[in-house]
């Protein structure tokens, strides 16, 4: 009896599964392997894992180089990297990982029909890990393309790609998150999945149940290398504005505003008069840079672009990456507690650079802070691009200590209040509140952010 009520309720719950099977076979003559080959190493270098050189360690990018191991004595071949794609046009445009295809000399594109041709990097973008390829074809099976902007928590999601190399892997799973920003990938507001994806999955597309493409497999969360059950998809609207700019300009462009920001945490939130804990709070405005000339300031939070609401402060940068470049944004933010718009033009991203300073020590004063400090010299002033600030020439034992201050490290803000001389610093200092949230702004090696502390009774 027991048995057959556990037979029907198996076979009730079954029935509410989706089934893949059309989906599958629709897609996937769509869905290519891609190979590469590349000059070999130099000497002592390790040609099995060259995708992941400057990577976070607890972020590999999964699709690692598939060389077989070369006895002692024996030259190294070609390396050979295995990932996969997807068809976006019957006249042969591929989007595949920009990692997948880096620094390849050659890229071989293998059919379902197991027919294979050699691609054209068309173009590639680091910055998101997109790469668009050709084929000299026409007549050749695409794929759909869905929205992933309307992608939802909890909904069914499928891949398809050649994990190890076995082509036409079906593996499926469910959107466990969307918007979430991984460390060092400003510009991709990536969507997390269950999907269980390996190396070769990589390039691959992630299906919703309308078998519309909704993301390119990208990443995967990992302490063993393996899968854990946390996979990352770059969603399929911002690989085809790259794909797109791409094809026509050969190159991507993406807007820029010219700050630093940092999170807003409870006690920052409680110190700018916030409501909860929200925006990006600006902690360094670049000389010259669009926020500069928009009149953006230091202090400043910004809460929403041109009407979408920012939530942590990773989300700015991939909101700003979408405007085009000399086009006007609209940013709501709020000001010593009061909300306010401004209307910034944004710039276009620069090339690689970044400014660092440091500062040395003069002139003392003390304070109930813990610390020692000195004014700026007009040299250190010009170098570090500031109106004015002290410089920490010691810390002792006290509240300075305890939030990590070191010498060396130049105060500009204090308590919201701008501080320009040593004086300016002692003064407020002395006026701050106790067991309530306090800001402090702090510049360290050239890069400033904000920290908040409170002074016990």
């Amino acid at each position: 009896m027991f048995g057959l009520v556990l037979l029907v309720n198996t076979a009730a719950a079954n029935a509410q599964l989706p089934d893949f099977t059309p989906l599958v076979e629709s897609a996937s003559p769509a869905v290519v392997n891609i190979s590469t080959k590349q000059k070999a190493p130099a000497p002592g270098a390790n040609p099995h894992f060259p995708d992941l050189e400057g990577l976070p360690p607890i972020f590999r990018e999964f699709f690692e180089r598939s060389i077989p191991e070369m006895p002692h004595g024996r030259q190294q071949p070609d390396a050979q990297s295995l990932g996969s794609g997807f068809i976006i046009s019957n006249d042969g445009y591929v989007l595949t990982n920009n990692h997948v295809v880096a620094d390849a000399d050659e890229i071989i594109v293998r059919l379902p029909d197991r027919s294979e041709m050699e691609a054209t990097l068309v173009g590639a973008d680091p910055r998101t890990d997109v790469a668009l390829l050709k084929l000299d074809a026409s007549g050749l099976p695409t794929v759909k393309l869905g929205k992933s902007s309307s992608l939802k928590a909890g909904e069914w999601v499928l891949a398809i790609g050649s994990p190890f190399g076995f082509d036409h892997t079906v593996t499926a799973g469910i959107v466990s998150a969307t918007g979430r920003n991984l460390p060092n990938e400003s510009y991709v507001p990536f969507i997390q999945t269950d999907v269980a994806i390996n190396p070769g999955n990589s390039g691959g597309p992630l299906f919703n149940l309308q078998g519309e493409v909704v993301g390119i497999n990208s990443q995967i969360f990992t302490r063993s290398g393996g899968f854990m059950g946390l996979s990352f998809a770059i969603p399929i609207d911002i690989a085809m504005d790259v794909a797109d700019q791409l094809r026509t300009d050969g190159k991507v462009s993406r807007g820029w505003l010219g700050v630093v920001i940092q999170d807003v945490n409870r006690g920052l939130a409680e110190s700018f008069g916030l409501e909860r804990p929200a925006g990006a709070l600006v902690a360094q405005v670049l000389d010259g840079g669009p926020a500069a000339k928009g009149g953006l300031r230091v202090g400043d939070v910004i809460l929403s672009v041109d009407g979408s609401n920012i939530d942590m402060s990773a989300d700015l940068p991939h909101l700003i990456g979408t405007i085009k470049p000399d086009s006007e944004a609209k940013l709501g933010i709020v000001r010593d507690g009061d909300r306010q718009t401004l209307i910034v033009r944004i710039g276009a991203m620069p090339e690689e650079g970044e400014r660092v300073a440091t500062s040395e020590s003069a002139e003392k004063s003390s304070n109930r802070l813990g610390v020692k400090v000195s004014e700026l010299t007009a040299e250190q002033k010009s170098s570090l691009d500031l109106p004015g600030g002290v410089v920490i020439t010691e810390v002792m034992n006290g509240p300075a200590a305890m939030i990590g201050l070191r010498p060396g490290d130049v105060i500009t803000h204090l308590a919201n209040q701008a501080i320009d001389t040593a004086s300016t610093f002692g003064r407020v200092a002395e006026q701050l509140p106790k067991n309530r949230s306090v800001s402090m702004r702090v510049l360290r090696q050239g890069r400033a952010s904000f920290i908040t502390f409170k002074l016990a009774e």
